[in-house]
């Protein structure tokens, strides 16, 4: 164990991660080292693979990820590729890596800009009348809330929703309840940005199964703080974004649609390179129809560099380990958690304390203080958080991902104790 241990100090701190560039990636699969949630030295090392700046504590990861050098490396260095040789190609390296990182197929990942608008290609292209109904949560971020709010708009869909449970089994109870013959799909978050609830994603999909209902999940807290197979999970759709845990470029995302989903999920928005051909000068017109891939979602130029910057995200990921990365995420959460509870009802603890329904989220509030108020207070002490009034919260909310460390937990636990 301790020379695995050296092994993995000696890759980050100098060698594989320590020296990515666009023509050096490693391979996609994780290296086989096992580094333990708790090892201060080795994480310290990672630590130094950002350009976070060390005069506060960034615990907002919830909100944007900062990318270490080898992205931001691999973005410059394909800006100036593409303006020396005066091409556009290149951001289709990212497809079959955002792929691989959620154990799907190429063919089934659409590259979008972000999470939202993921959610809006199948928000608007599932083939919904007036009067079917859209089961979401109350816990929704903006980007899944106003998609379908705006289709209830336009459309005449009706939404049916339902808070968020302390288990998972409570959750997928509330779910089912409001299942009526009129329900057409489940439309909620993986993990919820409000207080981090992770909702039994698999059960969830299975109960869509059988009652003949569209799944869909807003997963943009999912990849890089969760290792994720879509397939296993059994969803129909998956949006995700590139720039939260995945600590990816800004304005990076991408879509999953199973494959038997292709011919049900109507693309709304195409152009170049959606279809199989068209011809303008004949009568009538010809469209051919659309590719047989998740391409037809998405079209036309993309900046190649950001995309190329998430391809070199996911190596990246994959050099130090995905299941490394979320233990460790999940690690600092759980040693916040438990501190914030030793305040006993001095604190509303709003994050599931079960295990299975907690991740890197932890939401709280402060009995004695309100929640912008701390959020000056714990800015004034050098922590930058996220203060949460969606859904009438008032709360707040840490996010801690793998740069983080134990002794930045403790030193905020403290923060709190002393104005709790």
């Amino acid at each position: 164990m301790q020379s695995t241990r050296r092994g993995f100090i000696k890759q980050v701190a100098g060698g594989v991660v320590g020296s990515l560039t666009l023509n050096t990636l490693p391979g996609t699969s994780a290296l086989p080292f096992i580094v333990s949630p708790d090892d201060e030295e080795a994480w310290k090392k990672i630590r130094e693979q950002f350009p976070l700046t060390h005069n506060r504590v960034y615990f907002n990861n919830g909100t944007m990820g900062p990318s270490p050098y080898p992205v931001i490396d691999a973005i410059k260095q394909a800006l100036v590729d593409v303006d020396t040789r005066g091409e556009v190609d290149g951001w289709e390296a990212a497809r079959p890596k955002a792929a691989s990182f959620v154990k799907v197929d190429s063919t089934e990942i659409s590259l979008t800009h972000n999470t939202t608008e993921g959610i809006n290609i199948v928000a608007w292209g599932l083939p919904l009348k007036r009067g079917d109904e859209v089961i979401l949560t109350t816990h929704e971020h903006a980007g899944n809330a106003l998609p379908w709010l705006n289709r209830a708009h336009l459309d005449g869909i009706v939404l049916r929703t339902f808070t968020p449970a302390s288990t998972a089994g409570e959750t997928l109870t509330r779910i089912s309840d409001l299942i009526s013959p009129k329900t057409r799909a489940i439309a909620v978050p993986h993990i919820t940005c409000t207080a981090g609830h992770v909702l039994p994603e698999k059960e969830i999909a299975k109960l869509g199964r059988e009652k003949g209902l569209w799944t869909f999940f807003d997963g943009a807290h999912g990849p890089g703080m969760l290792p994720l197979d879509l397939k296993d999970i059994g969803c129909d759709f998956y949006a995700a974004c590139g720039h939260k845990w995945m600590c990816g470029p800004k304005g990076t995302g991408f879509l999953y649609v199973r494959k038997e989903m292709l011919d049900v999920l109507q693309a709304k928005f195409i152009g170049a390179y959606c279809d199989t051909g068209w011809d303008l000068t004949t009568e009538p017109q010809e469209f051919k129809g659309y590719v047989p891939t998740a391409h037809r979602f998405d079209y036309a130029t993309q900046s190649a560099p950001v995309f190329i910057g998430l391809a070199a995200t996911v190596d990246f990921l994959n050099t130090i380990g995905r299941e490394n990365i979320s233990q460790r995420s999940r690690a600092l959460a759980a040693h916040l958690q438990s501190k914030l509870l030793e305040l006993g009802d001095r604190i509303d603890m709003l994050t599931p304390t079960e295990e299975g329904s907690r991740g890197a989220i932890v939401g709280f509030r402060i009995k004695k203080m309100p929640y912008d108020r701390f959020g000056q207070y714990a800015a004034k002490k050098g922590f930058r958080i996220r203060l949460v009034p969606e859904s009438h919260l008032n709360s707040i909310r840490v996010s801690t991902h793998f740069y983080n460390s134990m002794e930045e937990v403790d030193r905020f636990a403290e923060v709190v104790k002393e104005v709790a």
